[in-house]
């Protein structure tokens, strides 16, 4: 069982170790239960996107703590890994960075010859072993298919799976330079978004219950939206994203929400244990 989180701050840069190492459920923390990968995406002022990850557990990692505290990101996805396909390898470590935009993926699906086979030219993208690798450069292909529109595509890649290939989930989240994409489908795996605020007088980050949970560092006040298959703290206003939902935030942290899969996977393989991350706290 994988984790996803993902930030998006719009336009404006914010310091982002405390998610990644000091919150209640950190990815730090969250690494102790999946130890075969951690992997940061992101993109600061301008258009360049960052990735550093390594095959191994965040706590295992010497360097983590350091990178995290030195990352000022507006948008962002983090990802731990618990293998399910792929040997523990820089090439099978999420996120994946394909047409400019950050992936990750927290689920699974088979018969990866026919996915490899509707790839394309796309399947010359792809570097590892995981069906996460090729989710992603199914999603570039699609949306270079519909005219570089994200939605579209995550919502073609993502409705070709459902209909296709034995899965259990396609839950994913895409960014690029101020927009964050996150795709619930189908119910099995658990993901959640919630708004905050940074105050800079005090650097307490506000729910909308106006509980401060914790401090970041910020020049001005900004808001944030969070994305996470686990709620990182126990504040009430995290809402689940219903069932085949997709949700676009962009620069300005508006945010839309259409019905991208409004029908059951044909080839649903059920999971056998309780999905942790909808009890965190």
């Amino acid at each position: 069982m994988c984790r996803l989180f993902g930030i998006n701050a719009g336009t404006r840069e914010i310091h982002v170790d405390y998610w990644l190492s000091d919150a209640p459920d950190s990815i730090l923390v969250e690494s102790h239960r999946n130890p075969d990968g951690t992997g940061v995406g992101w993109f600061g002022t301008g258009d360049t996107p960052h990735v550093d990850k390594q095959p191994r557990s965040a706590f295992t990692d010497g360097s983590f703590r350091r990178e995290a505290t030195s990352v000022d990101a507006r948008t962002l996805i983090t990802h731990i890994r618990a293998a399910t396909a792929g040997h523990d390898t820089l090439e099978n470590t999420h996120p994946f960075l394909i047409d400019g935009r950050v992936m990750a993926h927290n689920g699974g699906f088979g018969d990866l010859p026919a996915v490899e086979a509707q790839l394309g030219d796309y399947v010359s993208q792809v570097h590892g072993q995981t069906d996460s690798e090729r989710y992603a450069a199914l999603i570039a292909k699609f949306t270079a298919d519909n005219g570089g529109d994200v939605s579209a595509g995550i919502t073609a890649a993502a409705g070709w799976l459902a209909d296709r290939v034995p899965l259990y989930s396609l839950n994913c989240l895409v960014a690029a330079p101020g927009h964050l994409w996150a795709l619930r489908y189908p119910d099995q795996r658990a993901l959640h978004i919630a708004r905050r605020r940074v105050d800079p007088a005090t650097g307490a980050v506000v729910a909308a219950s106006s509980l401060a949970t914790h401090q970041i560092e910020a020049d001005r006040p900004t808001e944030v939206v969070v994305v996470a298959s686990e709620r990182i703290d126990e504040a009430a206003d995290w809402r689940m994203v219903a069932p085949g939902e997709l949700i676009h935030i962009g620069p300005d942290l508006s945010f839309t929400s259409t019905l991208a899969i409004d029908r059951p996977p044909a080839h649903l393989h059920l999971l056998d244990e309780p999905d942790p991350n909808v009890d965190t706290f």
